[in-house]
């Protein structure tokens, strides 16, 4: 009996029709040879199974049963479903989750629990553990990782979730009887040795020994195409297209879809010869210019076998999932050793380079779901990829293809702790990385990140405990890490004026190395600091190399004697302007790190004869940190201007000091200073540093005029001044940075602190910003939150877009320090006048003093005798000389304040130790008695004290006094505490506590006194322009009293509502008109104009854009442009045309010219990409830039009415304009022209009637989507539906937005109306008469039924609104003007609106209350008017008279509350349309929102409150009228469900509902089959390809994306999409588009576009809502115009 699948072959393989995989397996079962059995089946089945022209379903069936089927049945020697069921039931679940990540998925990874930021959790495994409460970072997967849950090295505590909790109760495992285990292993070990030989397989025309030859009857070729990283999309389909190859374009895109994904592709099969052909052509078409395409002619055999050797590697994948013995066994075939001593699984990974794609992604899967699901496994597989490192890593340098290498493994295995110490024991793994990664620095400079960061892998887990083995292994990694840095070392030095170079690496890539190895170098310093005899040996072998290093560089060179203030030192003659210099010296560096190590853990207090400290030679030392630290001064002074120095160099001075390689650049040279500082006496270190600025002769006397001869440039003095501060700065440094561990007793969180303290002195940030500035590892820290918050304060910004900003505290104000090491330049002038500033809010001093420093740690305490030590005073003094004199321009405000700033730093030194003494003896800091005697030595000359004195009462010293005299009381104070010898510490103590509050007594006096002053001057200015302008109006007395008469004379304005008057109407003879005057300005000539009829044309910038905003269908298709007839708008509104402006008024004229002067400028910049189609005709808006691509011409409003005489009554004016109609009916088939042509009687200029027609045209191109056509019968009507459309959009969302039907439009959208509305009245006379009298007959035809009108709609495929628009403009054509025309207008519109009205009553109660009425019947609400509810009864009985499916209503309450619900928007939408047609005023109950508005919406529209008098009144006319519109059979049909019915009122559309969570989106997203990044359409919900070929369309003519081509068909051309995986929201309108800020937030309020931050993401109802509203007011192409163009 036949299975399932074998009876299904003979339909799609008809000779396998007798194959049965159960009879097949016989055979094998008795053979001793298994491997020849399957080969020959093998060799047999898949040639034929997988041939070129069979397609995938195909393929599948007939694998499954033919060849995967006998293999199963083999296995379980049993029905397959029955025996993988058995094994199934006995699976024990494993404590190790496993999941490889598809690409997309989210992965979620623990600050808090985590061992490295590389142990993530999949969604699954992470909603059922602890972590989720944690704090946790959220990214999307790049494809290939593995769920670390239950990996007990992964995590420091709760490794696994509910799910993969191990089960120590259960500790039965699934055993495989002997028989199965042999079976098993015998197929496995076939089926493997055949995916690998054929993966791996080369010759193109040959299979391997056993599979046979291939058949030769019917040679059949493909012609096979790969995927490189070199070429793209665009040159692989124009390749593929060429004549030779014969690809359509479709197939070509689909081709290269299949290659950029499987990495290979057949792009066709046949014999050789056309094969070939077809590959020369594809290989010649790079015709020298690039890399040409990799192509193989292979035998479709060889093909074949390949395609299913990867199918047999993912049913060796799914086969083990059934039980766990079938798992080992795989495992021990995968890694069984060949005789020649390689695994299969090591042949594979040195193959990995010449693989493709696909067969890459394949076998890596299965080493994960395998070898990586024990921890047995995993350390043989990790063994083996350690062994084959090197070659692996050289076989990666030769691939082009980055995400997809073995190599790419080593994450799982380096980050694992026990395997990273395990292989650096026995495979000296360390050493082989930096081996490896110096062989590619001298070959291939440029492949190298993957091996540091594989190296970073290595070293990123630190051992707790150390062996023997691993501290040798250790430190002979570290012996061949010293090798690569000093190959660094003084790498690519410069000359100022001329360059040499070393050639091992060029600036930019030892720049980029040096920022790589920044970690690496960080890592190496925590390992050393865990073990002290690591610590020792590795401080002794850096030591070593640096003395080397410096020992070679200053060979021969003859030392010079340096002599200032009494001290003398032998110095290196060494000038940084002149000689050779380097940034590079990563040595040195190293060395400073693990000195301060020696600190940090004590040990060079605890065992100093164990460090060869005796052997330090400070200046060796400090004398490369201090020439990089010069050579970056001189270039910022612009010594190096003009010289050779690249932009090359420029970004390494860059990256110096930039955040991400300043602590192993910057930082530790600056600790290398302050390690060579605290071994040399401090008036020597002094005298060094003066020498390297090439300052020392400046200092040397303090004289100007032996400073500077009188023919010294001015710009060499500039350049001493600038060079002085400089040098002022890196002393403070020195002595003022001591937060770091180790260098004085600090904690690394106080470091953090400081850190942060600074950035937020600078401004306010988010935490964004806030994070960006700090150190990456820094950021990691799962307590960095903690810490920021202990300093700042987090404040919600107001609005919808505004994100919180951290602020800092004002307690943490006082550690503020000026000269911060980490600031920029910009950031320092930043800070200081942001603190400046506080202070003075705050009434405080505003000098920015020095803050108090922590003590330095014992091996670094003399660093502060540098404060007091004979040079520095010398230096002080010198500059404060100078400045007492400032007209000899040899000082700057920076040296002066950066001396003040020392001075400061000084004394609160001195301070602190007279505190913390017991007496005199113990005080040794004695810098104020120095500065109380002269500088030089000289008694004639003035002190520094002295000096501070005299600049305190400087006139140019104003800025700096708040600091001077700060300074002269800190003195004071310390003179008085050092007097106090005989008291004790406490009297001392009170003495200063004392003196602490007479200054602050001081400084409150000073501030009251500087604000009263600040009240009086206020005072008297106020005084003044209270006199001034009572001057003023005595001497204009006149001309107020004149304009107060005119005033009182003028007509009441219409706007206020307090002044509106009562009893106004909008429309019909008693309507309320205005006759004001309408004066505009020109926004380009600035020329104000009034807006008369025959005045020059005046024109607002518009943009005209299809919507289906209101849609009521989505489904429905939009309609063929070409014979789409507009002329009756059904009420679904599946597409219409809308009119926006930006409201900005220029002469026609002016926009002619500055239309013209765009177009070009477009011509003459083609290559430049802007977001206006100026073909089409959009423009910038002159003054707010807004896109536009029409003119609305601005036309004057409507006179005041006189009212007189008898108004007809509807039967009469339904009466005349029937005949009227079918005068016109007779005259049509008479074939009689019009009796009047009124388009020779337009009351306009002929400028005005030229913009009428253009912008007449723009709305008729623009919606429907065609060409311009002026004879075209569609173009009024296309007019008169964008003012319909556009009114009732604007009507929506008033309603919905709560706000009053008038006043609460901006006044753009309001004047947009206003100019609509005149326009779409005036455009019939544009057209031709017998067009427009044509459109009146079929629109009246649908209120009142003609026979002699074909195809008349039925009154539920109508929207009344577009219907009385539509009616009203066009009826002038049929209405002869006489004297008292205007009147007879007015009178016909109030009919034709109370005619629609009644129509749209019906309409409702026809589509909208059958089904709902009854459900309401028990609903309560407010009791209407029994008048209204007996007449809507006895109308919708009228109406159920003539259709018999409407069910049967009790009641006429409820029927009357849905009856005047669904009325309401049409006549909301008619009082917008006749306030702006008509130009009345509006009363004041529609100028507040709110409910009870009814009554006067009613009679401002000249109806009755119960609107069903209108049907009373005229109940005959109306029967018959109720009649025709029941009888239509149209009605019945849509009754019957045979067509669409629209309930009333219509639904407000609004965008999809979003998951609260964005990881939700995610996990949606990583399940779409396209490869590329999926997009989630916010209108409809689907999910589409984005950014991709795969999903092109074609659509006239045109290749366009799948998001494009959906915008057409759901947003008419318009479309927002969620692109998921970067977290951005997409807007498209037509060809342009824009990405805008996603409606996901973190915790902190901002958006994390990209995921790079990777916090957890919430969705924000207001930020989604701010995009709804974008949506619905049509600005999502005013937001693509204002986005930046890319």
């Amino acid at each position: 009996m036949q299975s399932h699948g074998e009876s299904r072959i003979s339909a799609v393989c008809p000779e396998l029709n007798n194959f049965s995989a159960k009879d097949n397996i016989s055979s094998w079962l008795q053979s001793s040879d298994l491997s020849s059995q399957i080969y020959r089946h093998l060799t047999v089945y898949v040639p034929r199974i997988y041939s070129p022209d069979r397609d995938i379903q195909s393929e599948d069936l007939l694998c499954q049963t033919v060849l995967l089927s006998p293999l199963e049945w083999f296995l379980c020697g049993d029905e397959p479903s029955v025996g993988l069921a058995k094994l199934e039931e006995n699976k024990s679940p494993s404590h190790l989750c496993g999941h490889v990540f598809k690409m997309g998925e989210p992965t979620y990874s623990c600050r808090e629990c985590a061992t490295d930021p590389t142990c993530v959790l999949c969604m699954e495994c992470f909603l059922g553990s602890v972590h989720k409460a944690h704090r946790y970072k959220m990214h999307t997967s790049s494809g290939g990782g593995v769920c670390d849950c239950g990996d007990d090295e992964a995590w420091k505590k709760a490794p696994s979730c509910q799910k993969h909790q191990p089960n120590v109760t259960d500790s039965r495992e699934a055993q495989l009887s002997d028989d199965m285990t042999a079976r098993c292993f015998n197929v496995f070990s076939v089926i493997f040795k055949y995916a690998v030989d054929m993966l791996t397989w080369e010759q193109e025309d040959q299979l391997p020994l056993g599979l046979g030859p291939p058949e030769r009857a019917d040679d059949t070729f493909c012609c096979m195409l790969f995927n490189d990283e070199v070429h793209t999309f665009e040159q692989v389909i124009y390749t593929l297209m060429m004549k030779d190859v014969g690809c359509t374009r479709k197939e070509a895109v689909s081709f290269a879809s299949t290659i950029n994904r499987d990495g290979r592709k057949s792009v066709c099969f046949g014999d050789f010869q056309s094969c070939e052909k077809a590959r020369s052509v594809i290989v010649s078409s790079a015709n020298g210019q690039s890399k040409p395409l990799r192509v193989q002619v292979m035998h479709s055999s060889v093909v074949a076998h390949q395609r299913f050797a990867l199918k047999a590697l993912s049913w060796l994948g799914r086969i083990i999932g059934y039980s766990e013995a079938l798992w080992r066994v795989l495992c021990q075939v995968v890694l069984q050793r060949a005789p020649e001593g390689q695994t299969l699984v090591d042949t594979l990974m040195l193959c990995d380079f010449k693989m493709w794609k696909g067969a890459r992604n394949v076998y890596h899967q299965l080493l994960m779901s395998t070898l990586f699901m024990d921890p047995k496994y995993k350390s043989l597989f990790a063994i083996q990829f350690a062994k084959n490192y090197e070659q692996l890593q050289n076989n990666y340098a030769e691939d082009d293809h980055d995400k997809d290498s073995i190599t790419s493994l080593s994450v799982q295995i380096f980050t694992v702790p026990s395997l990273a110490h395990m292989l650096m024991i026995e495979e000296d793994l360390m050493k082989t990385i930096i081996k490896c990664l110096m062989g590619h620095l001298r070959h291939k400079p440029f492949d190298h990140y993957g091996l540091i960061q594989d190296l970073n892998y290595v070293l990123t887990c630190r051992p707790t405990e150390w062996t023997d083995q691993l501290r040798e292994k250790f430190l002979e990694g570290l012996d061949a890490f010293l090798e690569l840095l000093k190959g660094i070392q003084g790498v690519d030095p410069v000359v100022r004026q001329k360059r040499r170079h070393n050639y091992m690496l060029e600036p930019e890539w030892s720049c980029n190395l040096q920022r790589i190895l920044t970690p690496v170098i960080s890592l190496i310093q925590q390992w050393c600091a865990s073990d002290e005899r690591v610590l020792t040996e590795a401080y002794r072998k850096v030591l070593c190399a640096l003395s080397q290093y410096c020992g070679s560089s200053t060979k021969g060179k003859q030392p010079i004697i340096l002599s200032l203030a009494g001290h003398s030192i032998e110095s290196i003659p060494y000038l940084v302007s002149k000689e050779e210099v380097s940034i590079h010296s990563p040595v040195s560096r190293l060395l400073a790190g693990l000195h301060i190590l020696l600190s940090k853990t004590e040990l060079a207090y605890r065992c100093p004869e164990q460090l060869p400290l005796n052997e330090l030679n400070p200046l060796m030392l400090v004398e490369h940190s201090l020439r990089c630290l010069v050579f970056c001064a001189q270039v910022y002074v612009g010594m190096w201007r003009g010289s050779s120095l690249s932009d090359n160099w420029l970004n390494q001075i860059y990256y110096y000091h930039s955040m991400e390689c300043r602590g192993e650049m910057f930082d530790k040279d600056l600790l290398m200073l302050q390690v060579g500082a605290s071994m040399m006496d401090p008036d020597n270190f002094l005298m060094v540093v003066l020498n390297r600025f090439e300052l020392f002769h400046v200092f040397n006397s303090v004289d100007d005029k032996k400073r500077y001869s009188r023919d010294t440039n001015k710009d060499i003095v500039k350049q001493n001044n600038m060079l002085i501060a400089e040098m002022l700065h890196v002393i403070i440094m020195v002595v003022g940075e001591r937060y770091v561990c180790g260098l004085s007793k600090v904690h690394s969180s106080e470091e953090i602190k400081r850190e942060i303290i600074h950035q937020l002195s600078v401004k306010a940030m988010s935490h964004s910003e806030l994070l960006q500035s700090l150190p990456e590892n820094v950021n990691e820290d799962a307590g960095i939150e903690r810490l920021i918050d202990s300093v700042a304060l987090f404040k919600k910004k107001p609005g919808v877009t505004g994100s919180g900003l951290y602020e800092l505290r004002p307690e943490c104000s006082k550690l503020f320090n000026l000269y911060f090491y980490h600031y920029s330049r910009s950031d320092r002038s930043m800070a200081e006048e942001a603190q400046r500033k506080l202070r003075r809010q705050n009434g405080e001093n505003s000098a920015l003093l020095p803050p108090v420093m922590p003590p330095f740690s014992p091996l670094f305490a003399s660093l502060v005798n540098l404060l007091q030590c004979d040079v520095l005073v010398v230096i002080l003094g010198a500059v404060l000389q100078w400045a007492v004199e400032p007209s000899t321009g040899h000082w700057s405000e920076s040296m002066l304040q950066r001396v003040l700033h020392l001075i400061g730093m000084s004394l609160l030194e001195e301070q602190q130790q007279i505190e913390k003494s017991s007496g005199r003896a113990d005080i040794t800091f004695n810098f104020t008695s120095k500065i109380s005697r002269p500088f030089d030595g000289a008694s004639n000359s003035a002190s520094i004290l002295a000096l501070l004195e005299t600049l305190h009462d400087a006139p140019h010293m104003e800025v700096h006094k708040d600091m001077v005299h700060w300074i002269l009381m800190m003195v004071s104070n310390i003179r008085t505490m050092t007097e106090q010898t005989a008291s004790t510490f406490t009297y001392t103590t009170i003495t200063h506590a004392h003196n602490e509050a007479v200054r602050e007594k001081a400084i409150e006096e000073r501030r009251k006194r500087k604000a009263e002053q600040v009240h009086l001057h206020r005072q008297k200015i106020m005084a003044q322009m209270s006199e001034m302008q009572k001057q003023f109006l005595n001497e204009n007395i006149e001309l107020f009293e004149q304009s107060l008469d005119e005033m009182n004379e003028a007509p009441v304005p219409d706007s206020p509502p307090d002044q509106a008057p009562d009893g106004l109407v909008c429309v019909g003879p008693g309507r309320s008109g205005s006759s004001e005057r309408q004066l505009v300005i020109c926004i380009l000539c600035q020329e104000k104009q009034e807006v008369t009829a025959h005045g020059q044309a005046m024109v607002m910038a518009a943009f005209v854009q299809r919507s289906n905003v209101l849609s009521q269908n989505r489904s429905t298709p939009l309609p063929d442009p070409e014979h789409h007839d507009p002329l009756f708008i059904h009420p679904e509104l599946n597409c219409g045309t809308h009119t926006g402006s930006c409201g900005h008024v220029m002469h026609a004229s002016c926009w002619q010219r500055y239309f013209e002067a765009e177009q070009d400028k477009e011509r003459r910049h083609l290559r430049v990409i802007t977001k206006n189609d100026i073909e089409n005709g959009e423009f910038p808006c002159p003054l707010c830039r807004r896109l536009s691509n029409a003119v609305i011409p601005i036309l004057p409003g409507t006179h005041r009415l006189t009212h007189s005489g008898e108004q007809q009554s509807l039967e009469e004016w339904l009466k005349l304009t029937s005949q009227q109609v079918a005068a016109l009916h007779t005259n049509t088939r008479k074939g009689l022209k019009p009796e009047l042509d009124l388009t020779h009687t337009i009351p306009f200029s002929s400028n005005i009637k030229e913009m009428v027609s253009t912008f007449g045209m723009a709305t008729y191109k623009v919606g429907l989507n065609v060409k311009p056509n002026d004879h075209d019968p569609r173009v009024p009507i296309m007019s008169w539906n964008s003012c319909a459309f556009t009114i009732q959009s604007t009507e929506r969302l008033l309603a919905d937005e709560e706000r009053p039907l008038f006043g609460g439009l901006p006044s753009r959208q309001d004047g947009c109306l206003t100019s609509l509305c005149r326009f779409a009245s005036v455009y019939w006379m544009s057209s031709p008469l017998s067009t427009v009298r044509t459109h009146f007959i079929r629109l009246f035809s649908a209120v009142v039924p003609d026979p002699q009108v074909e195809n008349a709609p039925c009154i539920l495929d109508v929207d009344m609104f577009h219907l009385l628009v539509s009616s009203l403009m066009s009826y002038s054509t049929v209405q002869g003007l006489g004297q008292s025309g205007q009147s007879i207008a007015d009178s016909a519109h109030l009919h034709l609106f109370h005619l629609l009205t009644v129509a749209h009553l019906v309409q409702i109660m026809i589509s909208s209350v059958p089904g709902e009425a009854t459900m309401e019947q028990g609903e309560s609400g407010g009791a209407g008017n029994e008048e209204e509810e007996e007449l809507t009864f006895l109308l919708y009985n009228k109406v159920r008279s003539h259709l018999d499916s409407l069910p049967e209503v009790c009641s006429g309450r409820h029927l009357w509350r849905r009856v005047k619900k669904g009325v309401e928007p049409f006549l909301r939408s008619a009082a917008l349309l006749f306030t702006r047609l008509n130009s009345t005023r509006t009363p004041s109950a529609l100028q507040v929102a709110g409910p009870g508005q009814w009554e006067a919406l009613c009679a401002y529209l000249a109806l009755p409150s119960n609107l069903l008098q209108l049907y009373h009144r005229h109940s005959p006319l109306m029967d018959t009228l109720i009649q025709g519109w029941c009888c239509h059979g149209g009605v019945r049909q849509a009754l019957q469900g045979n067509g669409p019915l629209v309930r009333h009122p219509r639904r407000s559309n609004r965008l999809i509902e979003l998951p609260e969570d964005y990881s939700c989106l995610i996990n949606k997203a990583s399940s779409f089959a396209c490869p590329s990044a999926p997009a989630m359409c916010l209108v409809c919900g689907a999910m589409l390809c984005s950014q991709s070929y795969c999903c092109q369309t074609e659509v006239g003519g045109v290749d366009i994306g799948s998001c494009i081509a959906h915008s057409y068909t759901c947003g008419a051309g318009l479309g927002i999409f969620l692109v998921v995986r970067s977290c951005q929201v997409l807007f498209l309108s037509g060809k342009t588009n824009c990405f805008y800020a996603p409606p996901y937030l973190d915790d902190y309020g901002e958006t994390d576009e990209h995921l790079r931050r990777g916090n957890p993401l919430h969705l924000s109802a207001d930020h989604y809502l701010k995009i709804q509203r974008l949506w619905r007011h049509h600005s999502i192409a005013e937001e693509i115009g204002y986005a930046p163009t890319p």
